[in-house]
């Protein structure tokens, strides 16, 4: 991509970065970090080769390799509650395999995360709205009622789920790429999201916005192009009225001569193997300083990975992940630090719980609003299939 394209991009945020960046207080005192990892977890990835996609066996043997790992490397670490730093694996719709599936539900089930939807789409030709609601339709009750996965909002049984579009393009906002949708966040809403954690995009993509370090509702029409790209923050003493909320992770200049994006000096909390986890970035996350209104001492760090791309999986499941989460634990009491990791499901109902108004310890509302769905567990299939689902 051009120099002057990435400049045209970045001026869509960068002068709202900077005047965050002067006004942004640090909370005083103890500080509770929620930490969710959103997951674009594509077991048939090859990388550099686009819409290619790996052989079964070879994405059988990643994911074996995966369940196996991850538990070794991560799990000696844990949380202020005992919980060790899970992912959310968000699965892409359009490359459903039962047994793939019900191998990561078993190491889920395991304690190891949770998975929820992803979705490319798209990417030869413009997508449309009424096939894109099929599509995760049916995405959704599979893995609700064969799978076990999902969630469901208090005492109804429709599935509800958290999103990530598939190269950022939430409501066709790249420029008409990988999507084709501009009501896409209503039909997110119509099919039971409750969130979508897609931003930050990319350094230098075109479907970055200029709301950053945020969390809030769509101010726009839902059926607008695009509709996330306005909002209403969220506050301490307002509930949510609207779903799907939108959930950004940090989007930071990145002064640090020696960062992997030293050219353009930006942190966009993508865990890759050349910009692994590190104490460094745990600052300029903690900085991004994204929060509840009026709660500034929960701060939620949404951050992103590939972990079945094999040019990434050692940033992720080895020694640089294990001797991240060995600094970030043995520390956390000398930086005056209360770690949570948490889902993409569990951080949604913690931020409810402060728009609530809700007190404590940040832990005891993992279950809020939304909870899991378990094997055998009733499901209305297709029950929101042409209506808003409330939460």
């Amino acid at each position: 991509m051009r120099v002057a394209t990435k400049l045209s991009y970045a001026a869509r945020w960068l002068p709202g970065l900077l005047l965050q960046n002067i006004l942004r207080r640090q909370p005083e005192g103890n500080a509770h970090l929620i930490f969710a990892l959103a997951d674009h977890f594509e077991p048939a990835i090859v990388p550099g080769c686009g819409k290619a996609r790996a052989k079964i066996d070879e994405q059988e043997c990643r994911l074996e390799r995966w369940c196996r790992d991850y538990p070794q490397s991560a799990g000696d670490w844990r949380d202020s509650e005992g919980y060790p730093f899970r992912h959310t694996y968000f699965y892409p719709a359009e490359q459903y395999h039962k047994g793939l599936i019900d191998r990561l539900a078993e190491h889920c089930e395991a304690g190891w995360g949770e998975i929820e939807i992803h979705l490319h789409h798209g990417m030869d030709a413009p997508d449309t709205a009424e096939n894109t609601r099929r599509q995760l339709i049916d995405f959704r009750d599979t893995l609700a009622m064969e799978h076990g996965c999902l969630s469901y909002a208090n005492d109804s049984s429709i599935p509800r789920y958290a999103f990530v579009h598939g190269n950022f393009a939430l409501a066709n906002s790249a420029g008409g790429a990988d999507c084709g949708v501009d009501s896409e966040v209503q039909v997110l809403a119509d099919t039971g999201c409750y969130a979508d954690l897609t931003l930050p995009a990319a350094v230098g993509h075109p479907a970055q916005i200029s709301k950053t370090n945020s969390l809030y509702e769509c101010a726009l029409p839902l059926h607008r192009k695009a509709a996330h790209r306005r909002g209403r923050s969220l506050v301490r003493g307002n509930p949510v009225t609207s779903f799907p909320l939108i959930v950004q992770g940090p989007l930071l200049l990145d002064f640090r001569t020696q960062s992997h994006f030293r050219r353009l000096g930006i942190e966009n909390g993508a865990l890759t193997r050349p910009n692994p986890p590190s104490l460094h970035r745990l600052r300029l996350w903690k900085h991004a300083g994204i929060h509840v209104g009026g709660r500034r001492d929960w701060l939620f760090i949404k951050l992103h990975c590939h972990s079945m791309d094999p040019t990434q999986t050692d940033a992720l499941a080895g020694p640089l992940m294990g001797n991240f989460l060995r600094e970030l634990v043995e520390g956390a009491g000398a930086r005056r630090e209360i770690l949570h990791f948490v889902t993409a499901r569990e951080m949604v109902n913690v931020i409810l719980a402060a728009c609530d108004g809700r007190e404590g310890n940040p832990s005891a509302y993992r279950d809020y609003r939304f909870q899991r769905y378990r094997a055998g567990q009733r499901v209305a299939p297709r029950a929101v299939a042409h209506g808003t689902a409330k939460g």
